[in-house]
């Protein structure tokens, strides 16, 4: 691992750490997707040790058949949902240009996912987004497009996964060093998706990728402001995971002790492909494992993006979200994504995984000069009916 001092963390500009975050985000989900689903010990047995980069399918040449119910290329360096619905909602920015809300996901997000094919590479083909999405981003479609719900309530009644908190990093993003107001716009947007701790998750995610834009942000400083935000099981869980996590300084022995800290907030159980009876039901004692386990193999790595995507995805289980939100809070830490796995995947997946970045640092830029102009208005008229005016 190569950790990175203050100073070079001050020397990132927004247009790297936005780089670095979205690229690294989709780097970590093609890394995780070919063993997701899986134990640390069966990882380890399918591949003859840990998984150190980019691997094919998990059943070879069988991956369309093997599993019916997901019938998609994992893994030669695919991305999978994750970075298909970040990207997606970047469209959602580059049309509104401004702060997003649970409307915006009834008015662009979901027409965006229904009625305009896009090469999908788990599927090889060109498809709608809609035919690879998981059944709780469906959803999105079934309540609002179909159902003409309240997009501030759609959430309500969803399975409460990471499904909303997976593609929450433009947010944070937009919001870059105001952690309070990613978390605010996160949580109003995951509204239509979701419901208890998925919607806390998608607002913490986002708080922590805003955090980690700080020039003097670090691992701790992000697991700080996640925590003074993050309510309930979601709260005890980052804080439970991230107390053991700062024990260890490598990910090899931390998916254990990392595993067993999450595991009382985790309703999924031991099983993870064959959920219990009371997984993803609402809940404010419980809270998704991906988050905690994210923010925790940050600590672990110390910021070093190879070794929290490797250590993410290596944990098993739903590694592909794990290791998209630590590459994506790594990336925005200044962490550099490593170009041989940027290349490959990008290649791969034939995605241009930069030109996100660029849209939404310029739709960032607009954002925040317009924040400004509503700022100093609001601060005129305050000052007007006799508040105390501003001192700088």
């Amino acid at each position: 691992m190569t950790p990175k001092g203050e100073e070079a963390n001050r020397a990132h500009t927004l247009d790297e750490r936005i780089t670095g975050a979205l690229v690294g985000a989709a780097v970590g989900d093609a890394l995780g997707g070919p063993v997701e689903g899986y134990s640390p010990d069966q990882i380890t047995e399918r591949h003859g040790g840990r998984v150190h980069g980019v691997v094919g399918p998990w059943n070879g040449e069988a991956w369309r058949t093997a599993r019916p119910l997901a019938p998609y290329h994992k893994g030669d360096g695919h991305v999978t949902d994750d970075t298909l619905m970040t990207h997606a909602l970047i469209r959602v920015y580059a049309r509104v240009r401004d702060h997003l809300d649970a409307y915006a996901i009834a008015g662009h997000l979901v027409p965006d996912l229904i009625t305009t094919p896009r090469w999908i590479p788990e599927l090889e083909a060109e498809a709608l987004p809609l035919h690879r999405i998981f059944l709780a981003e469906k959803w999105l479609v079934t309540r609002l497009h179909y159902g003409h719900a309240d997009p501030r309530e759609a959430g309500v009644g969803n399975i409460v996964n990471c499904g909303a908190a997976m593609y929450m990093a433009p947010v944070g993003l937009v919001n870059a060093a105001n952690p309070r107001a990613a978390y605010a716009e996160a949580l109003d947007v995951a509204g239509a998706h979701q419901s208890s701790y998925g919607r806390e998750a998608a607002g913490v995610f986002a708080a922590a990728v805003a955090a980690a834009c700080a020039p003097d942000a670090t691992p701790e400083s992000v697991v700080e402001s996640s925590l003074s935000l993050a309510k309930d099981g979601t709260r005890e869980a980052i804080e439970k995971v991230c107390e053991t996590a700062v024990r260890h300084q490598d990910f090899e022995s931390a998916l254990t002790p990392l595993r067993e800290a999450v595991a009382p907030y985790d309703t999924v159980g031991p099983d993870y492909r064959s959920p219990s009876l009371g997984a993803r039901r609402p809940s404010r004692l419980h809270a998704v494992e991906e988050l905690p386990v994210a923010l925790g193999m940050l600590l672990v790595a110390r910021g070093d993006f190879r070794h929290a995507v490797l250590g993410s995805v290596n944990y098993g289980r739903d590694c592909d979200s794990i290791a998209t939100m630590a590459g994506a809070l790594a990336g925005a830490l200044g962490s550099p994504v490593p170009d041989d796995w940027s290349k490959t995947v990008a290649e791969a997946s034939r995605l241009d995984l930069w030109a996100p970045a660029a849209a939404l640092t310029a739709v960032t830029r607009e954002i925040f000069e317009r924040d400004v102009r509503r700022r100093r208005a609001h601060e005129r008229a305050f000052t007007r009916l006799g508040g105390t005016a501003c001192s700088d």
